[in-house]
């Protein structure tokens, strides 16, 4: 295996590698110790990585800027449409009553477990940005409410998320390698339930424990940290109604996802639901709704509504250029070839379909940082040996591809920035909680696959 490895390898890709790393250095050391604006940061280093690896300055810049424009286009609204509603919750007391509620019927060491339950309820059908959007303003009133260190809660709600976003159906990540594998769907979201649950218990509330030790100064700021104006408990809207408002994009994007399954493409309801079940008209919708089902029971009108959805866009303006510079970075690594590097050494490799699956996606997500792109890469570049599997094994394969995309998020991943903004965390912080956290998530699921492969 060492000599066919070898063979593939050429000076072009050990250039690619180099450019790599020397990318992602740049980067944390320009953050970590320069204390440079991650904005600038990462600028820096997707040039430092075109350079290196030596593309063509136009093509550089035309990679960065598409990359920038994509992400903005894919992830911006919506996490401006999270943040509507998320600001709607709060200043409404819809998210003060979800805190009652959990803290009402939950206490002490319940509660991390609680909002790892509401936080895969909420993820299910959803990109992790959007779960993370609209699950902050719950998190941090109920740490800042119960006294409790904001990672010992936060951490169980990103793992639920994380889960979600690499392992279950149908969630777009293992729908689309399911597609891409000829996987049965209904197969893989049994068995990713299977190794799911186990994987947030131990990634969320246990290992919450001790990343709240490991950093328990995390603070978020406080520009982010949901004050309710609706202190008049009466004046609040009702569980029923916050938790329908809630869970209205969530239901519509899975009725969606069902229709795609279900119904043919010519199919009438399929053609509403492909549209109200899209993410960005799904969360849409969700706002205007909230605006009513939330706003009016707290006496909230059109000059006070008005306010409160421009206010909530002014906190996150960070973020989105933090995210869309983050999405250049990435794009950059995709156009200067790295995935073609992972495609070469894997190529010659004589090892179990489920773990080589894992590792394509391991290698992919290090250098991409986005777990979708190395989902579908993964799923592209293994699929010849998924005609050789059975159903069972097939999906199997989906859930090593989703569990190797999980690995190790660091600086070229956007939910890394996102994660970091949004709970106060350096650079080094956000290294020693989210991603090691998304590491025992990978680490976890494919340690519970292989035994699964072998045994089913």
């Amino acid at each position: 295996m060492t000599t066919t490895l070898a063979a593939g390898w050429t000076g072009h890709d050990s250039r690619l590698t180099l450019a790599t790393v020397l990318a992602i250095a740049v980067i944390v050391v320009l953050i970590s110790k320069l204390k440079l604006h991650p904005l600038l940061a990462l600028t820096i280093g997707s040039g430092v990585l075109g350079l290196v690896a030596g593309m063509p300055v136009d093509k550089l810049l035309k990679s960065f800027e598409s990359g920038v424009g994509s992400t903005v286009a894919s992830v911006g609204l919506l996490i401006a449409f999270g943040a509507m509603l998320g600001k709607l919750l709060a200043d409404s007391g819809g998210a003060d009553r979800i805190v009652d509620t959990i803290l009402g019927r939950v206490h002490g060491a319940g509660l991390p477990w609680a909002m790892a339950l509401v936080a895969a309820l909420i993820g299910l059908p959803m990109f992790f940005e959007i779960g993370l959007v609209m699950l902050i303003p719950v998190v941090l009133l109920v740490a800042k409410r119960s006294g409790k260190p904001v990672l010992l809660l936060g951490i169980p709600a990103l793992a639920g998320l994380s889960v979600l976003h690499g392992l279950i159906p149908p969630h777009p990540g293992p729908l689309a390698a399911a597609g891409a594998l000829g996987a049965n769907v209904g197969i893989t979201l049994a068995l990713g339930l299977l190794v799911g649950i186990p994987t947030v218990v131990i990634a969320g509330p246990l290992f919450g424990r001790v990343a709240a030790r490991w950093v328990p100064d995390a603070t978020p700021p406080q520009r982010l940290v949901p004050a309710s104006e609706s202190t008049e408990v009466d004046k609040r809207p009702s569980f029923g109604a916050t938790l329908t408002t809630v869970l209205l994009p969530v239901a519509l994007m899975l009725l969606k996802a069902l229709s795609d399954i279900l119904l043919g493409k010519e199919n009438a309801v399929r053609r509403v639901l492909d549209f109200v079940g899209d993410p960005l008209v799904a969360l849409l919708l969700a706002v205007l709704v909230g605006m009513v089902t939330l706003g009016r029971p707290a006496g909230l009108y059109r000059a006070k509504l008005s306010s409160i959805i421009s206010d909530s866009l002014a906190p996150i303006a960070g973020i989105l250029l933090i995210v869309a510079a983050g999405g250049g970075f990435k794009q950059t690594l995709v156009d200067a070839g790295v995935g073609g590097v992972i495609t070469n050494l894997s190529t010659g490799a004589h090892l179990s379909p489920l773990l080589l699956g894992w590792l394509v996606a391991v290698a992919i997500r290090l250098a991409t940082g986005s777990a979708t792109v190395a989902t579908v890469s993964a799923a592209g570049i293994v699929a010849p040996l998924a005609a050789t599997l059975d159903p069972t094994h097939n999906a199997l394969l989906v859930l090593a591809i989703g569990a190797g995309s999980l690995f190790f998020s660091h600086v070229n991943d956007a939910g890394f920035w996102l994660v970091k903004e949004y709970f106060g965390m350096s650079v080094g912080q956000t290294l020693k909680t989210w991603s090691v956290m998304e590491t025992v998530i990978s680490v976890v699921s494919i340690a519970l696959i292989l035994p699964l492969g072998a045994l089913l």
